[in-house]
């Protein structure tokens, strides 16, 4: 029983030092962002923010399946060309749960902030949500993404070789 009320009291000391409050004054003048700009993920026009804002789909919405049976882990296909202002709509089929998600350390820092605005529902940087039953989809936007090639990969299963190759033209 010690152990426990130990837990607790440590429990409720974290969540009140993690409760926080609203900061105002110096730290809003060094840069970080207002309440209101955290909550719509509103960032400044400079680009300086992490991450710019969402560009719509403008061209076509390719789609991606994420498959885990007895032949794998794979996404089908693994490796796609699109355009600037295509998007892909990832679909989780079987063998979940899947994600899509990039290396920050493979991403150009010139291309990184406007790949994170592009992707909705991040669980950490570059990393989309989880898809855990059949039939969900997570569609991502690749316009105003500079040409190149993107590594990409499902974060439970890397190590199983679920993993591709975005080409933006």
């Amino acid at each position: 029983m010690r152990f426990y009320g130990l837990a607790l009291a440590a429990s409720a000391i974290v969540l009140g030092a993690c409760g926080g409050g609203d900061k105002k004054g110096d730290d809003t003048a060094a840069g970080a962002t207002t309440d209101t700009a955290a909550a719509t993920g509103a960032t400044g026009a400079t680009g300086a923010a992490p991450a710019g804002a969402a560009a719509p789909i403008t061209g076509t919405t390719h789609t991606v399946n994420m498959v885990g049976d007895d032949k794998g882990y794979r996404y089908e296909p693994a490796n796609i060309t699109v355009k600037q202002g295509d998007g892909i709509k990832f679909v989780m089929v079987s063998g979940g749960p899947h994600n899509v998600a990039f290396d920050p350390a493979n991403i150009p820092d010139d291309v990184e902030p406007q790949l994170s605005a592009n992707m909705p529902e991040q669980m950490s940087p570059l990393t989309g949500k989880l898809l855990v039953n059949p039939n969900e989809t997570y569609t991502m936007s690749f316009a105003n993404v500079k040409p190149g090639k993107y590594d990409y990969h499902c974060t439970p299963h890397l190590a199983m070789g679920m993993k591709g190759v975005i080409t933006v033209q």
